[in-house]
């Protein structure tokens, strides 16, 4: 008899969405049109601003993506109407309630700076970019250093591909990203205490594991703004402050940053934030997790049940606090 044992982050067959379902969904989106766009804004509603006529996505052609069905999870997806209503972006504030104000955002035109120690530094449209390195859908958990999370079927591609395509040189060691900064656009960049523009960072080697993976999509269509369009990154066995949104540049280094968390508190927030119940976090505990859209919390798994993947990357580093 043949058993099939589910590897950490597989989800049944019958939990997810099939493809026909988010094609039939798409159709009844497109059908609504104004109606739903003009109702959005302010009732909670799937569709919003990013949505509307006038601020169409040029790649929305590319949705829904076929599904790599390499990556799935074990539990069933956030509602989209939860997980679009739910969201950090300190750009437009410290509180979760930031959807609206996120609308504000500009996606188009929008380029991608690839500097740094890169065989030739350019700046690409990130259309241009999309099309290029081509579009899949994973669906793939994601745990928020608050004790929250939330499983999401993104779309975009393997990060991976990204640094092949910018051919960085053989002393890179770093890969850095930096969201926009335009604080007449996004008010929490108003506030000063905060090291803007929002900073992130991966080593070489983590920024080419099969997991981190680049976001423009989500729930089969364009990314919603709020949600980091049009180019966020998802690293799923890392707390969520490592997934830095609304990407504008990308830079190859030698030399580790300090990415934005770790320079406010570095005794909270540290470079690595690989996701670890057993180390809690110096003012709550890291055990569990609050599961969004359910009344339920569950346990938590080390690199949030992604280390056949990626535990290979912190052999012998002992010295490193690889789980802050």
């Amino acid at each position: 008899m043949l058993i099939k044992r589910l590897r950490g982050w597989e989800i049944p067959e019958r939990m997810a969405t099939d493809e026909k379902v988010f094609l039939n969904r798409r159709s009844f989106m497109m059908g609504a049109g104004a109606i739903a766009a003009a109702s959005a804004i302010g009732t909670g509603g799937l569709v919003n601003a990013a949505r509307a006529e006038g601020d169409a996505d040029p790649t929305a052609d590319l949705y829904p993506a076929d599904r790599n069905e390499f990556y799935k999870i074990e539990r069933a997806l956030t509602p989209e109407n939860i997980n679009s209503r739910y969201n950090n972006f300190y750009e437009f504030g410290s509180h979760k309630e930031i959807s609206d104000r996120a609308q504000a955002l500009q996606t188009r035109p929008w380029t991608v700076t690839l500097d740094g120690e890169v065989e030739e530094e350019r700046e690409v449209d990130i259309d241009t970019l999309i099309r290029a390195m081509g579009v899949e859908e994973r669906l793939y958990r994601h745990r928020c250093v608050e004790a929250w999370s939330m499983t999401i079927p993104w779309s975009g591609f393997p990060l991976a591909r990204l640094v092949d395509y910018a051919r960085p040189l053989s002393s890179t060691k770093y890969v850095v990203m930096q969201t926009f900064q335009d604080s007449s656009v996004a008010s929490g960049q108003r506030q000063f205490w905060y090291p803007w523009p929002y900073t992130e960072g991966l080593t070489i080697e983590e920024a080419t594991n099969e997991l981190a993976f680049m976001v423009t999509g989500a729930y089969g269509q364009p990314a919603a703004k709020q949600f980091g369009a049009p180019l966020r990154l998802a690293v799923p066995w890392k707390y969520g402050f490592k997934s830095i949104k609304s990407i504008v540049r990308i830079t190859f280094t030698s030399e580790r940053p300090i990415s934005f968390w770790e320079q406010l508190n570095a005794s909270e927030y540290g470079f690595w934030a690989n996701v670890n119940p057993e180390v809690p976090h110096p003012r709550w505990s890291q055990a569990n997790e609050r599961v969004l859209g359910e009344n339920r919390t569950i346990p938590t798994v080390i690199y949030n049940g992604y280390g056949e993947q990626v535990a290979d990357l912190y052999k012998n580093m002992e010295g490193e606090r690889l789980y802050a």
